[in-house]
Formats: C-alpha cells, sequence, structure tokens
C-alpha cells in the first residue's frame, strides 16, 4: 500500500547515532505523500550529544514535516482515542523503549503514543537501535516479534567485531515497512547480514 494521504506518526527515541539516518527517512516518507505526525520522547527533546543539538533536530524535523511536534503524555494521548494516525513507526527505537514497550509502561510521550495505537488495531513499525540487542532486550525483541500488529524495519549486527550484541535497523527499508505493514504484512527477511 502506498504512504500517499496516509498519516504517519514518527516517533523518536534517544540512540542519536541514528538520528541522521532517521532524518533521511522522514524526507523519504514526506516525498511519498504522507502527512508526518512527529513524536519526541523526553531525551530527544532535552539531550545534546556530539550528533547534535536537540532543538536544532527538533526544528529540522518540524521544517521538513510541515507540522508541529508531540512533546509531552498529555499531548501523545489523545492521538489513538482520536484514530489521528494510521500507523506509527519508532525510529530509532532504542533498548529502554523496546523494554518498556514489551511490558506495557507508558511513560514518555513515544510510548503513550504507541499505547493508544496500539489499542487501536492499527500497525505500529519498530526501527531498532540498541547495544544490547542480542543480551538482555533480546527477550523484548521476541515478544514484540510475537505480538499483533507489531512489524519491525529489518536489522543487523552494525558492529559484531566490537559490539557483538548491538543491532540497528537498516533504516533506508522504513519506508517499505511501512507500506507493507499497512497491508498487515511484515517485510522479509526481518534479521539480514551485518552492515
Amino acid at each position: 500500500m502506498t504512504l500517499s494521504g496516509q498519516n504517519v506518526g514518527v516517533a523518536f527515541t534517544g540512540s542519536f547515532c541514528m538520528h541522521a539516518k532517521v532524518k533521511a527517512a522522514v524526507k523519504e516518507i514526506v516525498a511519498a505523500g504522507a502527512n508526518v505526525v512527529p513524536i519526541f520522547s523526553f531525551n530527544t527533546q532535552t539531550i545534546n550529544s556530539r550528533f547534535g543539538n536537540a532543538a536544532d533536530y527538533m526544528k529540522e524535523i518540524t521544517e521538513i514535516t510541515g507540522n508541529d511536534p508531540v512533546l509531552t503524555i498529555e499531548d501523545a494521548e489523545p492521538l489513538g482515542p482520536k484514530n489521528l494516525v494510521d500507523i506509527v513507526v519508532i525510529a530509532p527505537c532504542t533498548g529502554n523503549t523496546l523494554a518498556k514497550l514489551a511490558n506495557g509502561i507508558t511513560d514518555t510521550p513515544v510510548l503513550m503514543a504507541a499505547k493508544g495505537h496500539i489499542r487501536n488495531g492499527k500497525p505500529l513499525v519498530i526501527s531498532v537501535s540498541t547495544n544490547d540487542a542480542l543480551g538482555m532486550n533480546l527477550k523484548n525483541i521476541g515478544a514484540l516479534l510475537n505480538a499483533k500488529n507489531i512489524y519491525f524495519v529489518p536489522f543487523g549486527q552494525d558492529d559484531y567485531a566490537k559490539k557483538p550484541n548491538s543491532m540497528v535497523a537498516y533504516t533506508e527499508l522504513i519506508l517499505p515497512t511501512l507500506e507493507l505493514a499497512l497491508e498487515g504484512k511484515q517485510i522479509q527477511p526481518i534479521v539480514r547480514s551485518p552492515f
């Protein structure tokens, strides 16, 4: 299914090394004709890192999408009950967010948006980026892979020699993952060769 005319929630969490790649994916989604609603975790809103300034990143995403960002739990809560988005992608999705999502914790705007969206039976896409995907978070990935209406952007080990438990999504596959998820299909293969 094409993204043209679809309302897409893009939820950002604090895997800052992936923000530039996710920004490129957001540009693709907008170019495909989707209306993008940006949603930022508290950490993404406030932490400046060697990868960039938080306020600058939020400004860039806001300009690309043309929509004001969702910045609070209160603002994220209506996304579900009011059916404001057709699909949500958490990109990047940190190990912390994975763990909370798998255990029903909703203490950030991203998690509240995901919770409200899932209750409508609509697709939630995860673009994983975590140093412990093959460690403590493997059980959470497994739980979410087995959950209804949750789909994954294909991912692989990004540095198996120095960080053997780390895995990140192939962000260039976010758009086709969204298109298939809207049809209720998981893009395959999910786990791919190392980068």
